[in-house]
């Protein structure tokens, strides 16, 4: 029997989502929850499963299509089900050769991407559950070409992350030459940037990827002499549309290539239409681009823009501006134009939480967890919420209602590269300060590989976000609408302080101080009331033994 499968409501209030990747082609057999593609909606890229045990009967999209929730993007052969109930539903069904015009003319161009502040490069990994497998929609597809069982392998990712790596190992495709220096380049700046965030012994560091897809010299410095070009009749084009088959899309992706790069040797419709030659061409162009850069560095020569970047005498570059990116764009002005923000500043002696932690931290470590300041800045946060309800309350502007909470859902600003994610430790109140930390480090380490599902990035009553990372003190945070409040850390520096000890003598000494910045809607808080809640705040964080009773 003929099953039309409908895109399903990949997440609540989603009308719609862009399909970024056929996992499946024409004709493959299928298993029930088998994904057969790659959606992206807000913030989130999903993978939709199969519904069925069939036969892919036809695919009605073609990849970078923005497809409507309820509309039938895939049809199944049903296997075991009487095939004679095939005609009713075949004429519903729109014939290969239409379904192909139709694709043609679609908007091909690839989805934008996220944003994120703070709370990233002091997020450890978390253990992984026996029962599930953690490998992102790439490594799976690539797994599934190369026959791996993901079950089989030892993920060497945080939380046991599966990584590309893992399954070229399996499969005896690891790379080699130039790719291992380039992956293990990025690895080092990784390790640098934690290593960085732990010597401040700041608050979880921010990250200021902004997902832009451009290209740096290794180690990222900044290049500017004069590149090796790749040859004349592979130079980069500068296109808004693309039309090309779903295989070639296939090849360019599996060869990090930009279709609207590709030079075109063919049109359809008046529209550039690129072959898998062109593609592979084009690749192997920018390939040896790269290796040329490479050498020239080794020698000491200097080097100038990559093809990513702009081409010589290029002054402007423009990309699509859509996708998670414009999602962010449209929740920050609806925030700010919403809800009148009141920044309240101050700063907290966090001598003694330093001191917690130091002697915490051995204990986390033995369990596999490094502890950092997060979880303490968040049990504060929570307990603060509890004396001033009003800053975990909401304002319903539909039915012109204070909604008040009575439970705690704390999210995480978190930088991607792709930008601004917001995942959210639920029922923070319940939790202690490893389980805290390991829930947030998984969390955080899935939304930076875009496997996060759209739940785990809603339903958030206050957020913490980080400036410190990066060097910052105070800030002035935009709410995560429609929250009511929103609290960024800054860095801990050691500052002198007048001390009054116990017999009223003062001195002054050296002391761990942390910034505070505090924004919150004006129609609902007051700035007493803003003022009062940071107070609380300060006081959980000078006095990290009262968290003992939270």
């Amino acid at each position: 029997m003929v099953r039309e499968f409908e895109l399903p409501d990949v997440g609540e209030g989603v009308a719609e989502g862009e399909l970024v990747s056929w996992l499946v082609e024409s004709g493959e057999t299928v298993s029930e929850d088998q994904p057969v593609a790659e959606v992206e909606t807000d913030k989130a890229l999903v993978e939709v499963p199969a519904p069925v045990n069939g036969t892919v009967r036809e695919l009605h999209f073609e990849e970078g299509d923005v497809i409507p929730v309820g509309d039938v993007f895939v049809t199944f052969d049903v296997d075991g089900e009487d095939g004679a109930t095939d005609a009713p539903a075949e004429e519903a069904v729109e014939t290969p050769d239409s379904a192909a015009e139709t694709d043609s003319d679609s908007d091909t161009e690839p989805a934008g991407d996220p944003g994120a502040t703070g709370a990233g490069d002091d997020t450890e990994p978390a253990e992984t559950p026996d029962d599930r497998i953690f490998a992102p929609p790439r490594v799976r597809r690539m797994a599934r070409d190369e026959g791996i069982d993901l079950s089989q392998l030892r993920g060497s990712g945080p939380g046991g992350r599966i990584t590309a790596a893992d399954v070229q190992a399996a499969a005896g495709t690891a790379p080699s030459g130039t790719e291992t220096a380039q992956a293990a380049a990025g690895a080092d700046e990784g390790a640098a940037a934690e290593t960085t965030a732990d010597a401040t012994e700041g608050a979880p560091a921010a990250d200021s990827s902004s997902g832009t897809e451009t290209a740096a010299g290794p180690s990222g410095q900044t290049v500017t002499a004069t590149q090796t070009q790749p040859p004349a009749q592979v130079d980069a084009a500068d296109r808004d549309r693309t039309l090309a088959a779903p295989a070639t899309r296939r090849i360019a992706r599996e060869e990090g290539v930009d279709l609207d790069a590709v030079p075109a040797t063919e049109e359809r419709d008046g529209e550039a239409f690129v072959t898998p030659e062109a593609v592979q061409e084009y690749a192997d162009a920018q390939r040896q681009a790269q290796e040329a850069d490479a050498a020239a560095l080794e020698a000491g020569e200097a080097v100038g823009e990559t093809a990513d970047e702009f081409a010589e005498g290029q002054r402007e570059r423009r990309e699509p501006f859509r996708g998670v990116r414009k999602t962010i764009a449209d929740a920050m002005v609806e925030s700010k134009f919403s809800a009148p923000h009141v920044t309240h500043h101050d700063e907290v002696d966090v001598t003694e939480l330093v001191e917690a932690r130091e002697r915490l931290k051995p204990r986390a470590e033995d369990r596999g967890i490094r502890l950092t300041y997060m979880p303490f800045i968040m049990k504060a946060v929570v307990a603060a919420l509890k004396q001033h309800p009003q800053m975990n309350a909401v304002i319903d502007e539909a039915n012109e209602e204070i909604v008040h909470r009575n439970y705690y859902n704390i999210g995480v600003a978190t930088a991607t590269d792709v930008g601004l994610m917001v995942p959210v430790v639920d029922d923070a109140d319940g939790k202690g300060l490893l389980q805290l930390s390991s829930e947030m480090n998984e969390l955080i380490s899935r939304a930076r590989d875009r496997s996060i599902s759209p739940d785990e990035l809603r339903g958030s009553t206050f957020t913490i976000t980080n400036i410190g990372g990066i060097g910052g003190e105070y800030a002035t945070p935009i709410l995560n609408y429609p929250e009511s409040g929103i609290l960024a850390i800054g860095e801990i520096k050691r500052k002198p302080r007048v001390v009054t000890d116990e017999h009223g003598d003062e001195s002054i000494e050296p002391r761990s101080v942390l910034t505070l910045s505090v924004s919150f809607d004006h129609r609902l808080i007051d700035g007493a009331d803003g003022a009062r809640f940071t107070n609380t705040v300060m006081e959980y964080l000078e006095n990290p033994d009262l968290l003992l009773l939270e």
